[in-house]
């Protein structure tokens, strides 16, 4: 498991890192997409600058998970990406959910892998410092 762990692990990086580069360089030309609500809501994410943020999460946290430092940090931004981009697809494009469920896999395949970084913040009655 260790070793699909950190399969895993190198390729969620290079998944977030790359298309959080794709994001500021567009070096990957990528289908628009096909309902008009999508389009108009990647419209105002991508006009307001609004996107650069997910861009530059998704980079860090690649870099991070490719570094193999602050892995949990790196799982923690990356898991709210991950349920945008899961929202986006179920609300506004589910026939691409597809590309919101590989990313989700490899890192619940991390996420078992540094588990014990989460036993504070997972726990029903966390102990006060």
């Amino acid at each position: 498991m260790k070793i699909a762990a950190t399969i895993a692990r190198y390729l969620l990086g290079l998944l977030f890192f790359v298309f959080g580069l794709n994001g500021f360089l567009h070096f990957i030309k990528l289908p628009p997409p096909t309902n008009p609500l999508a389009i108009s809501f990647y419209t105002g994410l991508i006009g307001s600058h609004y996107a650069y943020m997910f861009f530059a999460l998704q980079v860090i946290g690649g870099v991070l998970l490719l570094a193999g430092y602050f892995v949990p940090v790196a799982l923690i931004v990356l898991a709210a990406e991950i349920v945008n981009i899961l929202t986006f697809h179920v609300t506004m494009e589910p026939s691409t959910i597809g590309q919101g469920i590989l990313p989700l896999v490899l890192w619940l395949i991390v996420f078992v892998q540094y588990r014990g970084s989460f036993a504070g913040v997972l726990a029903a009655k966390p102990t006060q410092a």
